[in-house]
């Protein structure tokens, strides 16, 4: 971007037909549904889109919203409550309806605005400056109006500048987006193979019902099974195998050791993941007081609204005997014996558990926590904690969640040359020929 590059009126470009920007639809509870798009609001954006568990707006009813419906190349940002997210919607994202909580920024003229360029711009400190100006106006939560937003400027290249920025920014994206497509995909086939042999207990129905193959499983580890299912407190669960209260099986809390004030990772609750194992971040910091945890660990958010939100990390970040820290509103689980520390993980996403630990919440409404000693009363189906099949779960799901760290660590890298190159872009002070050159040494 040239140097000499003149702010923009936003409002200028509104006027002439080239920039739209608008907030979501105002639904009663009663115009929602189970089905029909998703209505999307502020925690449906996190790192792109998240519908899951998302209430609908029945598609008969879309004449009401206008045009209040997702388009390929919107540009969506939070501007309520929790405001600063972002998130662009691709041409495979699934159509839905905007909340009030988002904004989005529509380009009427891809000839004088890019929209990859313009998600990117959003990114920039440029806009940032200009939110965090008005969004701490009011007593209240923090918001940034629409018309505090059609006020603002933007500092516009031409068209070909920003399309080579976008294609630079775009492409180290794509590859972040691919590696989560990939690690998504990894974590489905490690819950449905839990679930399937410690919810649903697959293989012993199967044998039970003389199916040699056990549910498709290989001979050596179809073995490793019963072949009948027993009467228990909790229901038929498979022969030999007991009813164990979670503390029996698993650690909650357990005993870490680091010295205040010592330099350590931490981990704070917003860079707690609501999808997927991985932390977005973490950084060094001095412990004071907080939640002390190791490789291997499982972290469950206790408290309102970050359990219900599914805030779950499994801690694949610190070298082995290194100890990290974080919120006091942490709970550890760790597996004894010989049950794979990701078992934790896998059970703390189920849905079983989650609903299991908001029924414990205790305090007031607006701030519930669970208190850890509460789980003891989860009772769970397992084989004796040496089981040879807890290896065996282990040796299948294990190497899913390598490639899920690495791939994350792979995503943070690129994040950081994204986020290095970005403003530098935008500027000027870098022009895309020396950023690509960059990129390819960086491979």
């Amino acid at each position: 971007m040239p140097s000499d590059a003149k702010p923009t009126p936003i409002r200028s470009l509104i006027e002439d037909g080239e920039l739209v920007i608008n907030d979501g639809y105002r639904a009663k509870n009663r115009e929602l549904a189970s089905d029909g798009l998703p209505f999307a609001r502020a925690q449906n954006i996190n790192d792109g889109f998240r519908f899951d568990g998302a209430d609908c707006f029945p598609e008969a009813d879309l004449a009401k919203v206008g045009i209040k419906i997702s388009q390929p190349g919107d540009v969506v940002f939070t501007s309520k409550g929790t405001v600063g997210r972002f998130a662009m919607v691709r041409p495979d994202t699934p159509r839905f309806v905007y909340a009030p909580q988002l904004c989005f920024w529509r380009s009427l003229n891809q000839e004088k605005i890019d929209p990859r360029w313009l998600y990117y711009w959003m990114n920039s400190r440029e806009f940032f400056n200009q939110f965090k100006s008005v969004s701490g106006q009011t007593d209240m939560a923090e918001y940034v109006s629409l018309r505090d937003q059609r006020a603002m400027n933007i500092t516009l290249p031409d068209v070909e500048t920003q399309r080579g920025i976008a294609s630079i920014l775009g492409s180290l994206d794509n590859k972040i987006e691919l590696n989560r497509r990939m690690n998504r995909t990894l974590e489905r086939m490690a819950q449905a193979m839990f679930k399937s042999w410690f919810i649903d207990f697959d293989p012993v129905r199967a044998k039970a019902a003389g199916d040699p193959t056990a549910a498709g499983l290989p001979d050596q580890l179809a073995a490793l099974f019963p072949d009948r299912l027993v009467d228990s407190e909790l229901g038929e669960i498979p022969e030999g195998w007991e009813v164990k209260s979670l503390d029996e099986a698993f650690d909650v809390n357990p005993k870490r050791k680091l010295t205040k004030g010592t330099l350590a990772p931490f981990l704070e609750m917003s860079n707690m993941p609501t999808t997927g194992p991985s932390p977005a971040a973490w950084r060094l910091r001095e412990m004071t007081s907080g939640t002390k945890f190791i490789k291997g660990d499982t972290l469950v958010a206790r408290i309102t609204p970050c359990l219900e939100n599914g805030k779950t990390a499994f801690v694949d970040f610190l070298y082995p005997g290194q100890v990290g820290w974080g919120s006091t509103e942490y709970i550890v689980l760790r597996p004894k014996g010989d049950i794979p520390p990701v078992f934790a993980y896998l059970l703390a996403r189920t849905e079983l558990f989650r609903t299991f630990a908001i029924r414990q919440m205790t305090g007031s409404s607006g701030r519930q926590r669970v208190p850890p000693d509460s789980l003891s009363a989860l009772q769970l189906a397992l084989p004796a904690i040496d089981s040879p099949l807890h290896k065996a779960f282990g040796d299948q799901v294990n190497p899913y969640f390598e490639r899920i760290s690495l791939s994350a660590r792979q995503n943070r890298k690129l994040a950081g040359v994204r986020d290095t190159l970005l403003p530098k872009l935008l500027s000027g002070e870098l022009e895309v020929p020396e950023a690509e050159a960059a990129i390819e040494e960086i491979g």
